[in-house]
């Protein structure tokens, strides 16, 4: 242990060693709750946190393509981030670099912090000093931790979430977005009538799915908002263009896209055809999908021309009803398969 720990120190960036200046005023302080996970699937590493303070995603989530990703909270320190992030990059363990960091931080006992390498390898740190209720928990993939905190069912919620979505063909940014929204509807932030903000951060080592050199997929930072977690998710759903982010009438969009291979694999438009085909027609709203659309609405029971809706309505609650249907035909996981790619988010 004195080897690996002498090794850490020796790694360790000495101008990070230092603790904020001054000058700087008040520490930065974010009491909280996040999940830092990886998905081993695509090698997508991630952090998703709510708070009540505002501007939480300027400080709380890092992330680096093909290393890991760590949540640096309650009296934050930012340069846990890099700190840890470089650490794992020099071949250290979660464990080994999270100790070392520790061990050079007078204030640690007022830190929290989840860290997890691309290998599913992790470690936290919740202090003595941090606000109740404080506590982490981990799991395959993931670390989960927070403070000030209604309590324990606010962390056992973000677990549940997440693992009941491992291994569904689901985007890294997506399954985080969904075990915050649980967290935050077991109780959440204890505090009340408060600034709010929420972010998720997002980056992926292949090859062709990032625009950025750092390789960082989805980095949305929603600031303040009344309803931050609802706020993330309308925000994630408007940039990957998922079907149901907005009502369709007529339009051209890659919603329409996943539109067409969810009634063709319900046999709604062309059954006659095994496959359809990504034409130049593919994302527009044409004729037959509009006919498609309202021969599932009315299969459903739901309104159509005859009750006095647009013909091909496409609202949030035929797209509950488009996906219910598959689950009962067996055919939603093969759906969502194929759509992966049309609701991947490259900026």
């Amino acid at each position: 242990m004195r080897r690996i720990l002498g090794l850490a120190f020796a790694l360790l960036p000495h101008g990070l060693l230092a603790q904020e200046p001054a000058s700087w005023g008040s520490p930065l302080e974010f009491a909280t709750f996040s999940i830092a996970a990886v998905d081993p699937r695509t090698g997508e590493t991630g952090v998703a946190v709510t708070t009540r303070v505002a501007c939480v995603g300027n400080g709380v989530p890092w992330v680096r393509a093909g290393v890991g990703a760590v949540a640096t909270q309650a009296n934050t320190r930012t340069e846990y981030g890099t700190l840890l992030l470089d650490g794992l990059a020099a071949g250290l363990t979660p464990a080994a670099a999270l100790q070392a960091a520790l061990a050079a931080d007078s204030g640690a006992a007022n830190r929290q912090v989840g860290v997890v390498a691309r290998s599913g390898e992790s470690a936290q740190h919740t202090g003595t000093g941090t606000s109740p209720w404080a506590g982490h928990r981990a799991g395959a993939n993931y670390v989960t931790q927070g403070n000030l905190l209604t309590g324990p069912e606010v962390l056992a919620a973000v677990a549940r979430a997440f693992e009941a979505s491992a291994g569904a063909p689901r985007h890294l940014a997506d399954r985080l977005i969904e075990a915050l929204a649980a967290g935050h509807a077991a109780g959440g932030d204890a505090r009340k009538g408060r600034a709010q903000s929420a972010a998720v951060v997002v980056a992926d080592p292949r090859p062709g799915r990032s625009r950025r050199p750092d390789q960082v997929t989805v980095d949305i930072n929603v600031c303040e908002h009344a309803e931050p977690v609802g706020e993330l998710r309308r925000i994630y759903d408007a940039v990957s263009q998922t079907l149901g982010f907005r009502t369709l009438e007529q339009h051209t969009g890659n919603d329409v896209w996943q539109l067409r291979v969810m009634l063709h694999a319900l046999g709604f438009l062309s059954p006659g055809t095994p496959t359809l085909a990504r034409d130049a027609n593919a994302t527009r709203y044409t004729p037959d999908v509009i006919a498609a659309v309202d021969a599932f609405r009315a299969s459903e029971r739901l309104s159509g021309p005859a009750q006095g809706s647009p013909a091909g309505l496409v609202d949030a609650e035929m797209v509950a009803r488009l996906w219910a249907a598959l689950e009962r035909a067996g055919k939603a996981t093969a759906v969502r398969e194929q759509l992966l790619e049309t609701v991947a988010i490259r900026r």
